[in-house]
């Protein structure tokens, strides 16, 4: 692969700064820590910083050689935040706060957009016409981070034509990247039911009106709207993911609650299936004299990338000769996804391996994402934070016909 020298030199340093963010891992708008290690290397580095967008996100502005007149801006941007989980990891770097851990790569890949930061560091290598806004984003993980920087003034304070994300994908051999045009992560949304019936002694079912095997018609019920409403060639995920009710053996409880997750690609089958999961509640909630209230709350929109931005990364990737793929679109979700709604952009996947990379101290489980054995491999620094410098320079020499 070709890879930037400057950043290839510095990856050890760099890998250093990428364990000490998993060591120390904050939750969504509490990345005060990291937020302040990224504003101090921008700073250092002789890079712009503004902060407070989203509470805790930090953007760093990189003029070009002609700086920045040309008017022609793109954004790149990493996610800061970890999981609320325990960590399973004994290696030196593995976390240091009880019941938080980086479980899904984003101290990696902060660390990836910090080493093209930290190249473009030198006014030198700043060869191209424009400004490139270097996004540092809090709250991925539920908190809608993305949404609190763009309602803050993101795309206002900062204009850009475009806007770019990774994120790296356990399974996927390093050295390979992968990209798909259009929708690439679903949509997240979630289902809270309260089931309402007429308690009593279990031995006397006949007086009381039983919400628990009313909860079990309607699990088996949401399990047609994907078989026969939505149409076989769209995706959709239902998943009851928990049924809560009763508190002793002998007692019929009032009421019951079910709670889950919604996953489509298109907003036209989200609508469907909210629609059908409602009536299918309501309906067979009335025909057992119950009550159902059904809430239905929409997290975050589906991830659809943009043709053109899709091409540029995959000529990118060719010119890196990193192996690039065909992205599987995934079920997951992604709160990239709001940006994507505001303006152009590609959301990209870097292999981050079978889990070999781990030293010695990692937990027995698999490298998977938001598994107490994950870990980040640090060789992928290097290929990350070349991705982000060629791509720019690819991008802007394309708007100005050069390439």
């Amino acid at each position: 692969m070709k890879l930037i020298d400057s950043i290839v030199r510095q990856a050890e340093a760099l890998s250093a700064i990428r364990q000490d963010i998993h060591a120390h891992p904050e939750l969504g708008y509490e990345e005060h820590r990291t937020a302040d290690l990224v504003a101090s290397l921008l700073q250092q580095w002789g890079i712009e910083v503004h902060r407070g967008l989203g509470k805790t996100g930090v953007v760093g502005i990189v003029h070009g050689r002609d700086g920045g007149a040309s008017g022609k801006a793109i954004g790149l941007r990493a996610d800061m935040d970890a999981l609320p989980m325990q960590e399973a990891n004994t290696f030196a770097h593995a976390s240091r706060t009880p019941g938080k851990m980086h479980a899904c790569g984003h101290d990696g890949h902060t660390t990836m957009l910090l080493a093209a930061a930290q190249h473009w560091g030198h006014g030198a290598n700043r060869d191209f016409d424009g400004t490139v806004y270097l996004i540092f984003q809090p709250a991925e993980e539920g908190g809608g981070g993305a949404r609190a920087m763009i309602e803050d003034g993101l795309f206002r304070q900062f204009p850009m034509d475009a806007v770019f994300g990774m994120h790296n994908w356990p399974g996927m051999a390093p050295g390979e990247m992968a990209v798909a045009d259009g929708p690439v992560m679903a949509s997240s949304n979630e289902f809270h039911i309260t089931i309402r019936g007429k308690g009593g002694h279990a031995a006397m079912p006949h007086v009381t009106i039983d919400p628990m095997p009313v909860a079990c018609q309607m699990v088996m019920g949401f399990q047609t709207i994907v078989s026969r409403n939505v149409s076989p060639v769209e995706a959709a995920v239902i998943s009851v993911t928990m049924i809560h009710g009763g508190e002793a053996n002998n007692v019929v409880p009032n009421a019951c609650r079910i709670d889950g997750t919604v996953r489509t690609f298109k907003t036209e089958v989200l609508d469907l299936v909210q629609a059908r999961m409602e009536k299918v509640a309501r309906d067979i909630a009335s025909a057992f004299e119950c009550e159902a209230d059904f809430v239905f709350e929409r997290n975050y929109p589906a991830t659809v990338n943009s043709s053109a931005e899709v091409a540029l990364a995959r000529r990118v990737m060719g010119d890196m000769q990193a192996r690039a793929l065909e992205q599987i679109p995934s079920m997951g979700a992604e709160d990239f996804s709001f940006m994507l709604l505001e303006k152009p952009g590609a959301y990209c996947f870097i292999g981050n391996g079978d889990g070999a990379h781990r030293p010695q101290g990692h937990a027995g489980g698999p490298c998977t994402l938001h598994n107490p054995s994950y870990d980040f491999n640090d060789a992928l620094i290097p290929l990350g934070g070349t991705y982000w410098v060629r791509l720019a320079q690819r991008w802007f020499a394309e708007q100005a016909g050069q390439a």
